[in-house]
């Protein structure tokens, strides 16, 4: 095994600096996945047509569902492989690497293949309407082509930062959604392509991004290794990483299941409230992803603790990351909150969709200042394997708890009440999150006291 510097930290050296050091390589790159985000719908916007945000905004959570998958193998093959190395199985660690990648390709090429054959009764589900019709489907077509090359970006953004290489991990994003940012304005605006050229930007984005990572491993620069020998499903391998990567990536699934039903009931308001929606979400996303990139940043310090059984440092790590993430949110939403106005307006020009996207963004970050505590949580039961309880977070904060508020708010409140279910599905699903991680981690300390060889036994907690 190659000498690591990185990696050696995970289990010594301070611990403010050590979080520090991993989680904001991982916050820059969540913050260039929103600068993506956001250069999407600015440029799209800048063509003064609503209709066009409003297709990008329909089809986002569709693409969404990519990345999603590529959550399932990046999230599960980092918990499995961060713990692995903390109990120093080296052999282990490289069969879940190999499986993780093999699993993405062939999945993403599946799921290019249905969204093609049924592409109609997708727009038809998402709520497309006859102006938005043609747009959306112009987008979905062509950033289905790079499908598997999201799914290896995103999996091994994640993997990269098991190994001990947060920078490295970064760098890959940081390459595609940077090339797609400079691409936009090229694409949409000055060959006027508008969607289609938004969409185009995205293929060569995250193709770039995605061989940034396979040159790594061709190069043999990793400890991990992603050669198809390597590959197996056996020795609990496969159950290992789908065991926390199906419930860790429900919550993106949800997310983009629940976007459409949003986009879907909202569509009854019309165009112009579909659009307003969709930029809300982009201004409480960039709390979000800071949230997300914090949480990212400390699982593999957490589970490579766990596989040590190094229970001091795993708490001093959590309860330093608890406060930044509290004391971040608290900064972020009262600045997002502040200029929402300007923020908004920077993406709707028209007045129907600016006064939607303005009052819409206000009510979602009513919460925006418990995202980091949520995540860091989410992510700690994910590092300990604690398979059930992830499951049951995850479906709720975007399934069981979100979606029947959706139709019970909108009864009661109209098009507001499809956007306070964001709100109170955040505060119930942090409340549930605390309860079932306190749960798990007895449970965790008392199962584990004496053993070894914890991975395949975490899916059971």
């Amino acid at each position: 095994m190659k000498k690591d510097g990185t990696l050696e930290t995970f289990g010594s050296g301070p611990v403010a600096a050590t979080v520090l050091k991993n989680a904001i390589p991982a916050i820059l790159a969540m913050l260039m996945v929103l600068v993506y985000n956001l250069a999407d719908t600015f440029f799209i916007g800048q063509t003064h047509d609503a209709y066009q945000v409003a297709a990008v905004s329909l089809a986002t959570p569709v693409f969404l569902i990519f990345m999603a998958l590529g959550t399932v193998f990046g999230v599960g093959g980092t918990s499995v492989i961060s713990r692995a190395l903390g109990e120093k199985r080296m052999d282990y660690a490289l069969k879940v690497s190999a499986f993780c990648m093999w699993s993405c390709v062939a999945v993403g090429l599946m799921v290019a293949v249905l969204f093609y054959l049924f592409m109609d009764e997708l727009l038809l589900l998402i709520g497309a309407s006859a102006e938005t019709w043609e747009l959306t489907r112009d987008y979905l077509n062509i950033v289905t082509l790079c499908g598997p090359f999201v799914l290896v970006g995103n999996c091994f953004s994640n993997i990269l930062r098991a190994e001990g290489q947060p920078t490295r991990a970064m760098t890959g994003m940081v390459l595609g959604n940077l090339l797609n940012v400079i691409l936009d304005p090229v694409m949409i605006l000055g060959f006027g392509w508008g969607t289609a050229g938004a969409a185009i930007a995205t293929v060569i984005g995250n193709i770039a991004g995605a061989a940034y990572y396979l040159l790594y491993f061709l190069r043999g620069s990793s400890n991990l290794s992603i050669s198809l020998s390597e590959f197996t499903v056996r020795d609990g391998v496969c159950r290992s990483v789908l065991g926390i990567g199906v419930p860790a990536s429900l919550g993106s699934l949800l997310m983009s299941v629940s976007q459409i039903v949003t986009n879907s009931l909202m569509s009854g308001y019309g165009d112009m409230a579909i659009a307003g929606i969709g930029v809300a979400m982009k201004v409480t996303m960039m709390i979000g992803m800071v949230s997300i990139g914090l949480g990212q940043g400390i699982q593999p310090l957490l589970g490579y603790c766990i596989g040590a059984k190094n229970w001091d440092r795993y708490s001093k790590i959590l309860r330093f990351s608890m406060l930044l993430s509290l004391g971040m949110g608290v900064v972020l939403t009262g600045a997002c909150y502040l200029f929402t106005d300007a923020i908004v307006s920077a993406f709707l020009t028209q007045p129907a969709a600016l006064e939607y996207g303005v009052r819409f963004a206000r009510i979602l970050l009513s919460t925006g200042f418990l995202f980091g505590v949520f995540y860091c949580l989410i992510n700690a039961l994910q590092a300990m394997g604690a398979a059930v309880p992830s499951f049951f977070i995850n479906i709720s904060r975007q399934g069981l708890i979100y979606i029947p508020a959706l139709f019970l708010l909108q009864r009661l409140m109209g098009a507001a009440g499809l956007v306070w279910a964001q709100p109170v599905a955040d505060l119930l699903s942090l409340l549930l999150a605390a309860l079932l991680y306190a749960l798990a981690f007895t449970k965790l300390k008392q199962g584990a006291a004496g053993t070894r060889g914890m991975i395949p036994a975490a899916d059971s907690i």
